[in-house]
Parts: structure tokens; sequence; C-alpha cells
């Protein structure tokens, strides 16, 4: 079945927009403190950066080129690594504000 109009430019946009809000909370959270790191804010760097790999190749999932077979292919691996990125920064800014 092929995805509704406008999908791509949707999911390429949110993950955008939640890729920018993940940069907003580690620049808020303090990736720059002088202060030593302890393990969990490695955890909390970590999992903010798979995030922001998966949102990253959010766009580039949803626009490649697919089988004429099945053409709703790219567009549900993209949802995939959307949900993915967000579940990974939304994780670290549970993990970071939790402790």
């Amino acid at each position: 079945m092929p995805s509704p109009t406008g999908s791509v430019v949707a999911i390429s946009s949110s993950a955008s927009t939640i890729f920018s809000l993940g940069i907003v909370f580690l620049g808020y959270w303090g990736v720059h403190e002088t202060g030593p790191w302890r393990p969990l804010d490695y955890l909390v760097l970590l999992l903010a950066l798979a995030g922001f790999v998966c949102l990253a190749a959010v766009p580039w999932l949803a626009t490649g080129s697919v089988p004429a077979d099945d053409s709703d292919r790219g567009v549900r691996k993209a949802r995939r690594f959307f949900a993915a990125g967000v579940g990974a920064v939304w994780l670290a800014v549970a993990i970071s504000v939790l402790t």
C-alpha cells in the first residue's frame, strides 16, 4: 500500500524538529561544564548521539529508491528509525532529569 501524500515531508520535518530539540537539550544540559563526568553522563550522551544518528538517517531513508513492487519500504524503514531516534533522545532527557 503506498504511503499517504505528504508522509515523506512530514516524517522528515518531524525528524529535524526532534533533532533540533535534542541539540537544545544538550546545550541546556551542560555538555561544556568543567566538572568531572559520571558514568551516567556518558550514557546520556551516547543515547542522545544514537538518537541523532537515527533521526539524521530518516530523510535519507524516506527518499531513497525502492523497488516498484514495494513502494512503501523506504517510508516504513524511516518510521522505525524515527521511533528509535525519538525514543533514544527522550530516554536521554529522562535519565538526565531524573538523576
